[in-house]
């Protein structure tokens, strides 16, 4: 099967009260289109852990310490042109120092027989 990626699904890990900022900066970047319909993205919450090392500047708690938080994982579709001018939007406003992000290429429908 020969398959050419057109679209992908953008996942991001974010804090509660910075998800709406996240997703208005990302849709308004193009981010979140299926068809018609604009600003289409899904949350589902989640617990995150991290452990800031020595050269870390954490947003939430402490150096060297484990921080288990409550956060949300936005996703949403992106085409492939405009993959980087979401994601550096997203950087831009997302509260983190090193947001988690992954990038999942799609297949269209019509390449399956």
């Amino acid at each position: 099967m020969n398959v050419n990626v057109n679209k992908v699904k953008i996942f991001v890990t974010i804090p509660p009260k910075n998800i709406e900022e996240v997703r208005n900066a990302v849709c308004e970047s193009g981010a979140g289109i299926i068809g018609d319909y604009s600003f289409c993205t899904s949350s589902t919450r989640s617990i995150g852990t991290s452990k800031p090392n020595n050269n870390a500047n954490p947003y939430i708690g402490e150096k060297n310490n484990l921080e288990v938080v409550e956060e949300e994982k936005l996703e949403f579709v992106c085409d492939i042109d405009k993959v980087k001018a979401v994601i550096s939007k997203l950087k831009e406003v997302h509260p983190y120092e090193e947001p988690t992000i992954d990038i999942i290429p799609l297949i269209d429908e019509e390449n399956f027989k």
